[in-house]
């Protein structure tokens, strides 16, 4: 048994210092209303839960009132640590302060998802747990998703949802609390002439990219009658209406590189000779600005 008391006791430090770890991770400041739950190591006495005051601090046995608002859970624990060394209370005191519950209990869910609006949580939750409560994405959502952190900062976090499940769960950043999550429409390219389907597609390939190929092949690809190889790119740029053209046939033989799109491009497969005439690229790019939307 004696042996077992070095072990024990360092096992006991580690799991201090796995706890200190987390925090140093935690992002969000504290606020007035939050429940903290405070942990000294191996003086169980001292364990408390306190909820900051609407001047920002904490009651702490031995110190009286300390200031821990608009610091993190690990400053707050180096606060505290202080306050104890200085006191004379201990020589190397080791705290941790965890949240357990936040003041502020909505979270905002914004844009293109199915159920925008505010949504109740008091405790931090993974971004797509959030996004679930409103539904989910709808079908012209950007998959670059924003999260603004609560409080002064504002500081943003960027993140991506694949479509790939492994990718999605693997990097999942939390909300807490306070911060709003703003879901954008995707870019949109568009498809028209002589196909099957004419109209727009949002580009939410798992690569946030589409090729001209891939975009025919949205739209149900070309009709019969239609003129493939007369095909053009019609892309607007600042310094005007770029028209490119397209071997789409020497594209799907592979003996020319299939071309990228970039948002608001127009593939445009015209119809017969005939009903050409006339049709310019002005045109086509004022025909896209009506045009369905389809989901994929």
């Amino acid at each position: 048994m004696k042996n077992l008391q070095p072990i024990c006791t360092l096992l006991l430090l580690l799991s201090g210092m796995a706890t200190s770890s987390l925090a140093q991770h935690e992002s969000l400041l504290i606020g007035p209303g939050d429940l903290l739950h405070l942990q000294v190591y191996d003086t169980p006495e001292m364990e408390q839960r306190a909820r900051v005051t609407d001047a920002g601090n904490i009651p702490f046995s031995f110190l009286g009132n300390v200031r821990v608002a608009s610091l993190t859970p690990e400053q707050a624990a180096k606060q505290i640590e202080g306050r104890l060394i200085a006191a004379g209370v201990m020589l190397h005191p080791q705290v941790t302060v965890r949240v357990e519950a936040y003041a502020t209990q909505n979270v905002s869910v914004m844009g293109e998802v199915q159920k925008p609006g505010l949504y109740e949580i008091d405790t931090s939750h993974k971004v797509v747990e959030v996004l679930a409560l409103a539904g989910g994405l709808t079908y012209i959502a950007d998959r670059h998703i924003t999260i603004e952190r609560y409080g002064t900062s504002k500081q943003k976090v960027e993140y991506y949802y694949s479509n790939a499940a492994g990718s999605a769960l693997s990097d999942d950043p939390m909300v807490y609390p306070g911060d709003t999550v703003v879901v954008s429409k995707a870019a949109v390219v568009y498809v028209l002439g002589d196909v099957l389907k004419p109209g727009g597609y949002p580009i939410s390939t798992n690569d946030s990219r589409m090729t001209v190929l891939q975009a025919i092949a949205l739209a149900g690809y070309a009709n019969h009658t239609a003129a493939v190889g007369k095909s053009k790119l019609v892309r607007e740029t600042p310094t005007g209406v770029e028209e490119i053209d397209l071997q789409v046939s020497a594209m799907e033989k592979g003996k020319k590189p299939d071309v990228a799109l970039l948002p608001d491009d127009v593939v445009y497969v015209p119809f017969s000779f005939m009903r050409n005439i006339g049709v310019n690229g002005q045109g086509i790019l004022a025909s896209a600005s009506s045009a369905a939307i389809y989901i994929h």
